[in-house]
């Protein structure tokens, strides 16, 4: 039995325990990054406004695509801030990619199918896994239990494939079904974003009325004040270079080549500015190898919490980069912890696409053209030399976390939502 303990107490309502609510979700903690802190936090949320919670995961593997030290039997039972976790082993691939990340998430699958569940009132399934929801859905319409399903739907699938590139017209109308039907076969829907639900609704036919829009929430409390000095020394970022960070996930649909190629040309000009690359993924190996000989581009591995929102503070610019065509599959978790460092964000994206639009919206930083190396290393320059400028978009950025992406408002919604299905559930139940 391993007890984890989160950083933070839980806020909200501890009276009696009205809902049974089973959370699965292929990432959790201790894993610090993606989807993983929004699982464990929604988790615990809703165990704190007086549900009672269980949760199906993986072992600990993401962003490394590698099982982490302490983790790894078939099955184990552990504790993350009071909520009862149990762990599956599952396939993890190493290069995460094509049929093994299919089948990566069908093993998950199959082993929530013949994993004993404790008669939940709701299940809330955490897409990406789309092809493990799809199965746990199939083991519910089959069952003899039947609890009301909901989809909390943190990126989409069939435009995923379409806008990385991954795969062919007919793997992408196969994925579409898959995730159409899955959807469809929910009682709710919960996206991040009014985009999303616009094309659930629009283009996968869902039901306007089942889906609701929580947004993700910036899971960090306030940055502390940070000796911005000591961490850029520790760090060896000069005091006369402009820091331009990435963090988190190396993956396909990050587009990480094109910061390579920044740095490149900053290296050839002679420019202050230091890109640094933090975190860790499948395409890290690769990016490195691309990286050979260039000065003025760093690597960091992922760091604990506090290291972490330490270095978002000491940097001078935050930066998102995503690959061409990449539009509307997924709002960037990283920009709400970008937006609680107070640092300007430069967005190298679809100028029309969703990450466009939220940084538009934060009024937070400067938007480039994805895969366009020289638009993004003038926008750190003309930053670089404008302190005031910068400064107004990081505040802007803070502001907007304070006001729009609070924790416990998102997750009050995300609980009045459940109790609203369960109990039209039970109105239905009793009506027949």
């Amino acid at each position: 039995m391993t007890v984890i303990h989160l950083s933070k107490p839980l806020s909200g309502s501890t009276d009696q325990q009205e809902l049974r609510v089973l959370v699965i979700g292929l990432n959790y903690l201790p894993e610090r990054t993606g989807i993983a802190p929004y699982t464990s936090a929604l988790a615990g949320g809703l165990q704190a406004r007086g549900m009672k919670v269980d949760v199906f995961s993986a072992h600990p593997h993401y962003p490394e695509w590698r099982i982490h030290p302490g983790f790894g039997s078939w099955t184990t039972h552990d504790t993350v801030g009071g909520v009862p976790v149990r762990r599956l082993r599952h396939y993890v691939p190493a290069r995460p990619s094509g049929v093994k990340r299919l089948l990566s998430e069908i093993s998950f699958g199959l082993r929530l199918v013949f994993s004993r569940w404790d008669k939940p009132d709701v299940v809330v399934m955490v897409s990406p896994a789309l092809f493990a929801s799809a199965i746990a859905t199939l083991r519910i319409r089959l069952g003899w239990h039947k609890p009301v399903i909901n989809v909390w739907l943190q990126d989409i699938y069939s435009l995923g494939m379409t806008e990385t590139g991954m795969g062919g017209g007919l793997v992408a109308r196969i994925v579409t079904w898959v995730e159409t039907k899955t959807l469809k076969a929910a009682a709710g829907v919960v996206v991040i974003h009014t985009r999303f639900a616009d094309y659930v609704s629009d283009k996968l036919g869902v039901d306007a009325n089942r889906v609701e829009v929580v947004r993700n929430w910036t899971h960090f409390d306030s940055a502390p004040v940070a000796n911005v000095r000591t961490i850029r020394s520790a760090h060896g970022w000069g005091a006369d270079e402009s820091v331009v960070l990435h963090a988190g996930n190396m993956g396909v649909k990050q587009g990480l080549e094109n910061v390579v190629n920044a740095a490149r040309l900053a290296d050839e000009h002679h420019l202050p500015l230091r890109f640094v690359l933090l975190g860790n993924g499948s395409q890290r190996d690769e990016l490195r190898t691309l990286a050979e000989g260039i000065e003025r581009l760093d690597f960091i591995d992922s760091l604990e919490d506090a290291e972490f929102q330490g270095a978002l503070s000491a940097a001078d610019i935050l930066l998102v980069n995503e690959k061409p065509g990449v539009a509307e599959m997924a709002v960037p978790s990283k920009l709400t912890s970008y937006f609680n460092a107070g640092r300007p964000v430069i967005a190298a994206t679809d100028l029309t696409g969703i990450t466009a639009d939220e940084i538009a919206a934060a009024n937070a930083g400067l938007i480039v053209q994805a895969g366009d190396a020289q638009a993004m290393v003038d926008a750190a320059m003309s930053l670089a030399g404008d302190p005031t400028a910068a400064a107004r978009l990081g505040a802007n950025g803070l502001q907007y976390r304070n006001e729009v992406l609070g924790e416990d408002a998102a997750i009050d919604r995300y609980a009045s939502w459940l109790r609203q299905l369960a109990a039209e559930k039970k109105y239905a139940t009793v009506v027949r």
